[in-house]
């Protein structure tokens, strides 16, 4: 999982498992960004419409942008904010670049952790490229 800013350079990065939903370590990837305040906006897909994220990033000041599930029940989206939901390309060229360094691709490597410093080094190559 990470998370980009506006011009959809890395801010954090975080490695989990694969079989936990994709709500659950959202908030440990927030808690691991390398920039001191805290987004004003989270945009996801649909696997991040969830009542109980929406309410935690509400504590730390961050609004969720996601299409609903098509299985909702209550709207608690407001259309106007989910224009921004368009801006979500930016993440997905994030993770286009990532997938340019064939380390990360193939996963070379079997311990989450030396696979995190693969990740954290791509990343810093993609700022690097950017300055």
């Amino acid at each position: 999982m990470a998370v980009a800013d506006s011009h959809g350079l890395p801010v954090a990065a975080c490695v989990e498992s694969a079989t936990p939903h994709e709500v659950k370590p959202a908030k440990s990837t927030l808690v691991q960004m390398i920039v001191p305040e805290a987004p004003q906006n989270l945009i996801g897909d649909n696997a991040y419409d969830s009542d109980k994220l929406d309410g935690d990033l509400r504590k730390y000041g961050i609004e969720l942008i996601a299409p609903h599930r098509s299985n909702r029940k209550n709207t608690s989206q407001d259309l106007r904010r989910l224009r921004r939901y368009r801006r979500r390309w930016k993440i997905e060229r994030l993770f286009a670049w990532l997938q340019n360094f064939r380390r990360l691709v193939v996963r070379y490597e079997r311990h989450a952790e030396n696979f995190l410093g693969m990740l954290y080094l791509a990343c810093c190559i993609i700022l690097l490229r950017h300055l």
